[in-house]
């Protein structure tokens, strides 16, 4: 009897929650060939005119955050659809219960141009609630045009820092720690919280990238 192992009792999962998710949201703009151009004309415009800020930006060129009050109607097409995204994954406490409508959001916005080697030193965004990017030019080249928006685990190194080599098996759990790198492609939406430490790696490809930068606040 001594040498018979033991018998493992199967245990049957009732539940396995994701408690306190970090949302992160890619959304695409259908139809963003011609807005993309009016962007552009408008953007270029505005270079010609005035000097880069250094704010995030390593290198580059960074518009001041006004970007509503001169990128003319398609700079409202584009906020609207930003107010729009960010009122579809976003709640109301009101009388202790949850209700869905619009949010009167205030936006400031700003644009980016990187190019060869160019980059965003990581940094979050207070004062406001949501963050989004759109990019209106991204080359569509892949991971070797490099430029990922990466995303630093808001707990640090914490869930390292006993056993690195233990992951929970838990769909975005393996990079618990460390980091996220999201290649973004033209016409799209990434919508995440203004409070999430995020950058821009360095830039490898041929034409310039360009994305507008957003903060939703009340």
């Amino acid at each position: 009897m001594g040498g018979q192992a033991a018998v493992v009792p199967e245990v049957d999962i009732v539940q396995a929650m994701s408690l306190f998710p970090t949302p992160v949201v890619r959304a695409r703009l259908p139809d963003a060939v011609a807005l993309n151009a009016e962007l552009t004309a408008q953007i270029d415009a505005r270079i010609a005119g005035y000097p880069s800020v250094a704010k995030s930006n390593l290198g580059g060129w960074q518009s001041d955050d006004d970007f509503p009050a001169w990128g003319g109607a398609p700079a409202r097409r584009l906020v609207a659809a930003v107010c729009a995204l960010a009122d579809r994954v976003t709640v109301l406490v009101e009388d202790g219960a949850l209700v869905r409508r619009g949010v009167p959001w205030r936006v400031n916005a700003w644009v980016n141009v990187n190019g060869a080697g160019d980059a965003n030193d990581m940094h979050a965004h207070p004062g406001a609630y949501w963050s989004c990017v759109y990019y209106v030019a991204a080359d569509d080249l892949g991971a070797a045009a490099g430029g990922e928006l990466e995303f630093h685990d808001p707990r640090g190194t914490m869930p390292t820092m006993y056993a690195p080599q233990l992951k929970a098996a838990f769909e975005g759990c393996v990079t618990a720690g460390l980091w996220e790198r999201l290649q973004p492609a033209t016409g799209e939406l990434i919508l995440f919280p203004s409070w999430l430490l995020h950058a821009v790696r360095p830039y490898h490809g041929p034409a310039r990238r360009i994305s507008i930068a957003f903060n939703l606040c009340l």
